[in-house]
Parts: structure tokens; C-alpha cells; sequence
């Protein structure tokens, strides 16, 4: 924290004690709500909610900023976070903020600063301020950003304003904000949104005779909406048209059309569609099996999955890390164990080193099929050969011991677990050691109470 925002968060430290309106509590209990040490970090957020709830609620801003007497020069890291807090809420309130700012000789407003209220202004329709600001931005010389405003044109047309998208487009070039395939793509969102697929289409002529390269987005946020429509010939016919046209998509169509029917929530049609390209020897590539894959195992159809990434597999996909971290959880949650070690195996032969969020859920459907003694073998082994186990790993292993009666097992895990440096809480330590008591553990349940009474000691 710079030494002015040290001195923001000293004077506004003064200000919470005098403004603070909460009920004055016992020493005990004050220090039982509040941090003893609280550090500066904590100190300085404190500082940027108290600002950002001053910009956001009063009515006479800048009188009460003035009163704070603030340091000068204000820092300018302080100033965006409170921005960017109190925008989304009251952009007007935080643009006068900003011109507060702005009117001391010490503040150079950046980019980042007018930024972070665009697009707040844009969502709740304030046009004559948006583009004021983008006018002051022109005149201090700073960069209007294509991502900002390819988020104010999309945010227009999913609010079904597809005309305020088409006019902050056509504006841009006057305040020397360039056109890039990103803001060409959010104006295809938007007009797709509407359901304006010819607009669509001169739009992507433009980008032709402008020079603008077309990507993934660009065909993709095309195919999305006709399969959302249900209609996939359709969807078909505008890639083949496109590739007429001298369009060449950074991919090939068929994926395009597979993930269009995904995102679509079209599964039946895409299960279809990708059985009839690995019949033709025609295999999707990795990333859109993977969503596939994914969109499936969500659905609940994880034998369908496990027979496609078969057969895709034998033609010559080779799946990647993002495959086995989708499917492996999928086929063990359904009970699929030895399908599940077939898939580990499989991804540890590709040469990934297992992670805990790999193995464990093999872990865990061993103990929910009472093979306790596999899963203790299986997690020993792992914490040999892959990585260490973390804290969900542990606790999800105590649990399934104490599901099972296996309250010894749980007991030693929760020693392991504090050994390796994650404090178990309050409540797993109580089920083990009640379960060790009614078990006749007496012994190991006080050594458990011990080692947690040594824990909250440190």
C-alpha cells in the first residue's frame, strides 16, 4: 500500500470511529467480532468500501468529500477499486466521483478509471453520459478499449436493444476506437440475439471488405443460433456458403456444428451428429468431444460418453488431460469403478501425473462400494506417485470412513490431515470422536480431543 493510500486509510480510520452508529459492546465481546491485529490490507478494503458507500448513498457528494479532507494526490489504485465498487450500482454517482477527481490538479485520470464506468452507464442506458466520457477520453488522448465497448454492445443487444448495439458500433471510428474482430463479433451476438441473421450476414461481408479476419467466435456465435433454432440445415448451408465465399473457418465445420448443438442443449441431435462423423471416419477434434463428453455426463448419459470416447478412441482420437477430468469423475460417481482405473491407467500411460481431484473420486466410489481396504491401498499409493493429497481429499476420506464405522481409519486421517498442515474442524473432529466412544475407543477419542485442543492453541 503506497504511503497515500496509508494516509486515506489513517484519516478514514478516524472518520468509522466517529461516524460508526453500531451499539457499543463489551471489551469481550467487541474483541469476539473484530480482529485483535487486523492488518493493513484489511484496512485498506475497509477504506475502499466506506468510499464507495459514500459515492454510492450521498446525496451531497462533494461536500462530503471535501470534508474527509482526503490527501492530495489521491492515489489512483484507491480511486479504481471504489470506482469499480460503486459503478454497478450508481454509475451517475461514481462518474461524479470521477469528476471530482479530475477537477484536482494532482489527479491524472488513466484509461482504467473512465473504463470501469462505460459499461455501467451502457447497462442502465445512460447514452448521453457514455459518450460524453468517451469524448473526454478523446480529449485527454487516451485509448478507448475494444473490449470495453464490445461488452456495452453486447450488453445492448441481450437487453433486446439491438438498435443502441448497431449505433455505438457505427460511432466508435469518430473517437478513434478501432473496429477489431472482437467488437464485429459482439455485433453478431447481438444482432443474432435479436434474430436479425441477414443483418448478420451483411455484417460479415463488411468484415470481408474491411480486411477483419474472421475467428472461432465469428462462425460459432452464427452455427450457436441457427441450432438454437433448431435448425441445422440451415446452420450446415451458412458454412458452406461461407467456405464459398472465400470465409475459412479456424475449424472444422462439422465441430462448429456439434458445439452449436451442445451449447444449444440439443444433446439427442448432437449424440446423432457425432455417431454419424465417427461412422464416416470423421473424428471431432479433442475440444469438442470434450464439451460433449461433458454436456453428457451432466445429462446423465455417461454410458453413451463412455462408448463414444471408445470408438472414437479406437479411429484415432487421442484424449487429453480435460477428457479424463471430465469422464473419470463421471464413470466412478455411476459405480464404473474398474471403467474408472481404466481411465486413470489411461491418463497416467499419456504421461499425467495423477492430482488429487483425479483420484479421488476413484477413492471415493471404492468406499461407497465398501472396498474400503482398496481405497486405503489406492490413496497410499497415490500419495507416493502423484501428487500430496489436499485438504477436500482428506476431508471427503474421513467422511466415507465415518459413513462406513471405520472411525480408527477416520482418526488416523484427521492426525495425517493436521500433520500435513490442514487444521481439521470443529465438527469432524466431534463425529470421530463420538463414533470412537460409542465403539469403546475411549483412549483414541481423548487423544483426538487433545490434538484438537492443541490445534486451536496454536
Amino acid at each position: 500500500m503506497s504511503a497515500s493510500a496509508a494516509a486515506v486509510v489513517s484519516r478514514l480510520g478516524i472518520r468509522f470511529r466517529r461516524l460508526s452508529t453500531l451499539p457499543e459492546f463489551p471489551p469481550a465481546a467487541a474483541g469476539a467480532l473484530q480482529p485483535q491485529h487486523p492488518t493493513s490490507k484489511d484496512a485498506y478494503f475497509a477504506a475502499v468500501h466506506h468510499l464507495s458507500t459514500i459515492v454510492r448513498r450521498d446525496f451531497y457528494l462533494e461536500r462530503t468529500l471535501n470534508r474527509l479532507r482526503l490527501p492530495s494526490p489521491f492515489p489512483p489504485d484507491l480511486a479504481l477499486r471504489v470506482i469499480r465498487a460503486a459503478a454497478p450500482a450508481a454509475p451517475l454517482h461514481a462518474s461524479r466521483f470521477l469528476a471530482w477527481l479530475r477537477a484536482k490538479p494532482s489527479f491524472a485520470a488513466s484509461a482504467e478509471h473512465f473504463d470501469a464506468l462505460l459499461l455501467p452507464l451502457a447497462r442502465a442506458r445512460l447514452i448521453p453520459h457514455l459518450w460524453s466520457l468517451a469524448s473526454d477520453m478523446r480529449g485527454l488522448g487516451l485509448p478507448l478499449s475494444p473490449t470495453t465497448f464490445s461488452a456495452v454492445i453486447s450488453s445492448y443487444g441481450h437487453s433486446r436493444l439491438p438498435d443502441q448495439a448497431v449505433e455505438v458500433f457505427n460511432r466508435l471510428p469518430r473517437f478513434g476506437c478501432p473496429q477489431t474482430t472482437e467488437v464485429y463479433n459482439a455485433l453478431l451476438d447481438a444482432l443474432c440475439a435479436n434474430g436479425n441473421f441477414a443483418g448478420a450476414y451483411k455484417l460479415l461481408r463488411r468484415m470481408a471488405r474491411k480486411g477483419v479476419a474472421p475467428d472461432r467466435v465469428t462462425f460459432s456465435t452464427l452455427v450457436d443460433s441457427w441450432c438454437a433454432a433448431g435448425k441445422l440445415q440451415e446452420a450446415q448451408a451458412f458454412l458452406d456458403d461461407m467456405a464459398s465465399r472465400g470465409f475459412r473457418p479456424p475449424v472444422r465445420g462439422r465441430d462448429l456444428l456439434v458445439d452449436g448443438l451442445v451449447r444449444a442443449g440439443r444433446l439427442e441431435e448432437a449424440k446423432a451428429f457425432a455417431l454419424r462423423m465417427t461412422k464416416e471416419g470423421v473424428l471431432p477434434d479433442v475440444a469438442t468431444f470434450n464439451s460433449l463428453a461433458e454436456a453428457l455426463c451432466n445429462a446423465g448419459d455417461v454410458d453413451f460418453a463412455v462408448a463414444l470416447l471408445a470408438d472414437a478412441s479406437s479411429r484415432g482420437l487421442c484424449p487429453d488431460i480435460s477428457t479424463y477430468k471430465v469422464m473419470l469423475p463421471a464413470v466412478a460417481k455411476v459405480g464404473r469403478i474398474e471403467e474408472a482405473f481404466r481411465l486413470f491407467y489411461a491418463a497416467v500411460e499419456d504421461g499425467h501425473r495423477p492430482f488429487p481431484s483425479l483420484y479421488a473420486a476413484i477413492v471415493k466410489a471404492l468406499c461407497k462400494a465398501g472396498r474400503f481396504a482398496d481405497a486405503f491401498a489406492f490413496f497410499g499409493d497415490m500419495k507416493m506417485k502423484g501428487h500430496p493429497p489436499n485438504r477436500p481429499v482428506y476431508v471427503m476420506l474421513v467422511k466415507m470412513c465415518v459413513r462406513g464405522g471405520r472411525f480408527v481409519e477416520a482418526a488416523n486421517y484427521l492426525v495425517e490431515m493436521s500433520e500435513a498442515g490442514f487444521t481439521p474442524r470443529a465438527p469432524t473432529f466431534n463425529v470421530v470422536v463420538d463414533g470412537l466412544r460409542h465403539c469403546g475407543k475411549h483412549d483414541l477419542a481423548r487423544r483426538l480431543e487433545q490434538l484438537e485442543m492443541s490445534l486451536k492453541g496454536n
